[in-house]
């Protein structure tokens, strides 16, 4: 049972994640997967979702997939209990996973039933297709990107930062734009998506 634990800032919700996973997290391992935020010149948000999981009692395993190959990347998952994407530019992040073949490993293991944790782009990635973020952030930066189509894990399309500064704007004019065309789920940074097999929830405040 695939079991998603979709953010759109980590550190503001670590109490419903740990009420999520159903069991003792302290002494657990976590990929923490950081290489959206490489294009990024603002990236405090990694350093601040790494430092919730050391205060959940969390062993991270910070890594970059850019760096490495596919045995590697699947090595590393496999070692560890828990998957995290972080924030970043989604388009680079897309981009990377495909060229990596990163994106097939993490969605092997989400189907074996890994926990998956996304933050902003990370949560982003398991829709259809990112072609609904296109003005939150900037595809420039993902220059070898052919296609907008995603990991596809689940139907519908997480809509990170609703109603935060200083995305909520472009939020809210994502919404106007596609809310007829697709199915979207806004989460504000206090609030998160918990999916468990084929159902899923908004919960937090």
């Amino acid at each position: 049972m695939k079991r998603l634990f979709l953010a759109s800032s980590f550190a503001d919700v670590t109490e419903i994640f740990e009420k999520f996973t159903n069991e003792k997290i302290k002494g657990k391992t976590v990929t923490f997967i950081s290489t959206a935020s490489i294009p990024e010149e603002v990236t405090f948000y990694v350093d601040d979702d790494k430092k919730a999981f050391e205060e959940l009692g969390i062993i991270v395993h910070e890594f970059n997939v850019t760096e490495h190959s596919g045995r590697e990347i699947a090595n590393t998952l496999d070692n560890n209990d828990y998957i995290f994407v972080s924030g970043g530019n989604t388009f680079y992040l897309l981009q990377e996973l495909k060229n990596t073949g990163a994106d097939k490993i993490i969605a092997e293991q989400i189907k074996k039933g890994k926990i998956y944790i996304g933050a902003s782009a990370g949560s982003i990635i398991m829709a259809p297709s990112i072609e609904y973020v296109d003005t939150m952030d900037d595809r420039t930066k993902a220059e070898k990107l052919n296609k907008d189509q995603a990991l596809g894990i689940v139907d519908f399309h997480p809509l990170p930062h609703y109603t935060n500064p200083p995305f909520e704007t472009i939020v809210e004019d994502i919404i106007r734009e596609f809310e007829d065309r697709i199915d979207l789920i806004p989460i504000s940074n206090t609030q998160a998506i918990e999916v468990k097999g084929d159902n899923f929830k908004v919960v937090g405040k």
